[in-house]
């Protein structure tokens, strides 16, 4: 069974860090891209970041691109990532997301969500 377990989301001050983890377990985590979302109360889910399964490229929404640090370890089957310089605008529900791409499926697996609050 698929598993994609978020941590490290709280109360943080505007201008604080704070680091997202997600631990995946029933899949080949390797092999997927992963990917974080977030979606603010009455919003739609909106992409942050990805990581293709090697680590060897990233992409970032704008909103997020030079604050936000996408990063994996395929030996704890971990996808982190490192938000600085958090702003009220960053609050919201932050998703785990693994994608596969095969010829004749996509395979597509989310986590239960993590919030993260910025606030004073």
């Amino acid at each position: 069974q698929v598993h994609l377990v978020e941590s490290g989301g709280g109360l943080v001050q505007p201008g604080g860090s704070l680091r997202l983890s997600c631990a995946g377990s029933g899949f080949t985590f390797s092999s997927y891209t992963m990917n974080w979302f977030l979606q603010a109360p009455g919003k739609e889910r909106d992409f942050v970041a990805s990581i293709t399964s090697g680590g060897t490229s990233t992409t970032y929404a704008d909103s997020v691109k030079g604050r936000f640090t996408i990063s994996r370890d395929n030996a704890k089957n971990t996808v982190y990532l490192q938000m600085t310089s958090l702003i009220p605008e960053d609050t919201a529900v932050y998703y785990c997301n693994a994608r596969r791409r095969l010829v004749i499926r996509v395979d597509d697996y989310w986590g239960q969500g993590t919030q993260v609050t910025v606030s004073s």
